[in-house]
């Protein structure tokens, strides 16, 4: 076999495996996802507030995976990555599937614990895998990729959610979500390999890194932690109001529970996912002029996406104010992958996972984790003086914190440029000492 051909069978196979771990990061987020179509017959058969559903979807949730996440991490910078993706995906698809069996508050807020252990092994062994397969020319645009997962599982969360929590019950619901992943899980192990660690990087094999280890490294790039925060503040929008964008819709413009289904599946989940990608791919060629644009573009995106979203939640036409979600939607997901990239090109290849678990923490906790909890009580606090309208306006003071998003992602720009140098002679001083 020529080296044509041996090359052309290795790009082919890394672009496999991207899909697959892609539709892995799809069951994730459509099995989070369905509690958010979810949320409205549910609250009504448990007798649920707002507050409850914003802890269920929000903070319950996310504190659980982040906990777990950092561990977790810790094992994928050490053994097999592959493994450890294929038995959080079978658990968290378990999980789901038996939140179905729920009979009360308590119950169902123990199954999502399970499913938020589960997902904690998904992502940063999936990033490591990647970065991995991909050199740093074209990371960003592969983990845009693999981002784009969470689109497609809202698209199919929302859309299937919405249509069998109508037809069948949402219990049926989580029974139909759930089973799949299990069966998806054989499919992974069957077909994933295991990728050589930093074969694509200075210093080839790193050495495995502990967790204080990892932490010295980051004390000593703060640009990774300015994208940290800022990702969080731009998913306590992102989390915020979408987690309560069904309810919304339903609440204050009538639409039906598979209609709200059907269109945010649609819209977020497509325009989500074209945001997405085309964060990553911009990164990648923008940035051979200046490195910064892997910073800029998240930064510009969230800014833009503002002016639309703002019309989306005080607008009067149902039909005018789904319009504008389209570009708030592509123009808000811009952010993820060159985040990702960025941290990734921040650390050494032995710090990779742990490196997105700590991104992930700092992300999970403010953004998911408070996100849509501050929404819920916001719109139980606004009920007295807005009416109706209160979770409008609860979405709308949310919408606000994007400036913090923005202002933290500027700062990291400023020394992403030295701080990527300093890794660049670290890996050459360990490879010199190797």
């Amino acid at each position: 076999m020529t080296t044509d051909q041996t090359s052309a069978q290795s790009i082919r196979y890394r672009w496999t495996v991207l899909v697959m771990l892609t539709l892995v990061y799809t069951f994730n987020f459509i099995d989070r996802q369905i509690l958010v179509i979810l949320q409205e017959p549910i609250k009504a058969e448990l007798g649920l507030s707002d507050s409850q559903l914003g802890l269920l979807t929000g903070f319950s949730f996310a504190l659980v995976y982040v906990t777990a996440g950092i561990p977790i991490a810790w094992l994928a910078d050490r053994s097999n990555r592959r493994n450890i993706v294929v038995a959080s995906l079978a658990f968290w698809s378990f999980m789901t599937a038996i939140s179905g069996l729920v009979q009360n508050f308590g119950q169902l807020l123990a199954a999502r614990l399970g499913v938020g252990v589960g997902e904690a092994g998904g992502s940063p062994p999936s990033h490591s895998m990647i970065s991995d397969y991909f050199p740093p020319s074209s990371r960003g645009t592969a983990l845009s990729f693999y981002s784009m997962g969470i689109y497609i599982g809202v698209l199919f969360g929302f859309a299937a959610g919405g249509w069998l929590a109508e037809n069948f019950g949402w219990r049926n619901a989580f029974f139909v979500i759930g089973i799949p992943g299990i069966l998806y899980a054989l499919a992974v192990f069957w077909v994933v390999k295991e990728p050589k660690r930093g074969q694509y990087d200075v210093g080839g094999v790193p050495p495995k890194s502990s967790l204080s280890e990892t932490l010295a490294c980051l004390r000593g790039r703060p640009t990774f932690w300015w994208i940290s925060v800022g990702c969080a503040f731009t998913a306590f929008v992102s989390y915020g109001n979408g987690n309560f964008m069904p309810s919304f819709l339903m609440r204050n413009h009538g639409m039906s529970l598979a209609e709200v289904g059907a269109t945010l599946g649609l819209i977020s989940g497509l325009s989500g996912a074209a945001g997405t990608f085309l964060g990553g791919y911009l990164a990648d060629r923008l940035a051979a002029w200046d490195i910064r644009w892997y910073i800029w573009i998240p930064m510009l995106g969230g800014l833009s996406a503002m002016i639309p979203a703002y019309y989306t939640l005080l607008g009067d036409s149902t039909t005018l104010i789904i319009a504008a979600m389209i570009p708030s939607q592509i123009l808000g997901a811009l952010y993820l992958g060159p985040c990702i990239a960025t941290c990734h090109n921040l650390v050494s290849p032995g710090m990779r996972a742990m490196a997105s678990a700590i991104l992930f923490f700092v992300l999970n906790i403010i953004g998911l984790g408070l996100g849509p909890l501050t929404v819920g009580i916001l719109s139980d606090l606004f009920a007295g003086p807005f009416g109706t309208d209160n979770l409008r306006y609860a979405m709308v003071v949310t919408l606000t914190i994007s400036l913090l998003g923005a202002l933290f992602l500027w700062m990291g720009a400023r020394g992403l440029k030295r701080d990527l140098e300093v890794n660049r002679r670290a890996l050459s001083a360990a490879q010199t000492d190797a």
